[in-house]
């Protein structure tokens, strides 16, 4: 099925939602594609404090109120995965479907890396995870692991204790990169721990189900093996945009480049979100991608 629409949205978390209401509301035909439920990485977050207007709302909540306010002015979501996009803006779908628009905006954001380690494939599913929000609960009366020491980390680790027996925190430095008011909330709780100075070597499998760990000291390469029941990384993200790599649009990252319009360098494709290179990636800087990306798209198209 081919169609014609004036603006393909592809990916339906903050950038992409702000995107679809932007679009449509100035008129634009928009269709917003996601292969999962609108909202992104909102529907992995428990608790958002930093959305200006809003005060303290959860992820999940925060991500049903944007997406019904993205189609209420007539945009369209599309249930699929966009496998290609085109110079000329056709957008394909493995279903076979094929949409032909006038601009094209890629917001479909950066999923989380994985450690690289032994056994962590066998792992993945089996006691690791990389969403606190959705599995904490199978690891009550636990001992988990996080890896990573920047905001996610230690949020997630805050969340964990509300399920966990014991946290751990796992970094490889001798200081946090996330935010004050999170350090202190991880450094006053007393069912999470930190161990500096190590890097996760290898997951520990019994029966198929994570064990334990196995950590090394990066300065003096000793190894301990720490027992737990689940290890969760947050060691940063990997941007999704293979869809888009024959585009020349990518850095040797993958992460797309554009300019102060978030243009790319294929005329009318424009980008929005976790997935743009940028230093900054929060909700509200996802928002804005999209609002600027749609608004440049919508003067693209109609020449006003």
């Amino acid at each position: 099925m081919d169609r014609q629409v004036d603006l393909v949205i592809i990916g339906a978390g903050p950038a992409g939602m702000a995107a679809a209401l932007y679009g449509s509301r100035a008129g634009l035909s928009t269709v917003m594609i996601d292969a999962s439920a609108p909202g992104g990485k909102l529907l992995k977050t428990y608790q958002i404090e930093n959305y200006p207007g809003v005060g303290t709302v959860s992820g999940p909540d925060l991500a049903m109120q944007m997406y019904q306010q993205s189609i209420a002015f007539g945009a369209e979501f599309l249930y699929g995965e966009v496998v290609e996009v085109t110079q000329d803006k056709k957008v394909r779908l493995a279903d076979g479907t094929v949409l032909e628009a006038k601009a094209v905006i890629i917001g479909t954001g950066a999923r989380e890396k994985e450690m690289g380690i032994p056994n962590e494939a066998e792992a993945i599913g089996h006691g690791e995870s990389f969403c606190a929000v959705c599995d904490g609960a199978f690891f009550r009366n636990k001992d988990v692991v996080v890896i990573g020491g920047g905001n996610s980390a230690l949020e997630e680790a805050q969340f964990l204790t509300r399920f966990a027996s014991h946290v751990t925190i796992v970094i490889r430095r001798d200081v946090f990169r996330g935010s004050v008011k999170a350090q202190k909330e991880v450094e006053e709780n007393e069912k999470i721990s930190v161990i500096y100075h190590h890097i996760p070597k290898e997951v520990v499998l019994t029966d198929g189900k994570v064990s334990g760990i196995v950590l090394e000291n990066v300065q003096t390469k000793e190894q301990q093996t720490l027992a737990c029941q689940g290890i969760f990384p947050f060691i940063g993200q990997v941007p999704e945009t293979s869809f888009v790599k024959d585009l020349g649009i990518l850095n040797e990252r993958g992460y797309v480049i554009a300019n102060e319009q978030l243009e790319t360098a294929v005329k009318g494709i424009y980008v929005a979100g976790d997935c743009k290179e940028k230093d900054l990636r929060q909700v509200v800087t996802a928002t804005a991608d999209g609002v600027i990306a749609a608004t440049n798209a919508f003067h693209a198209i109609t020449g006003m």
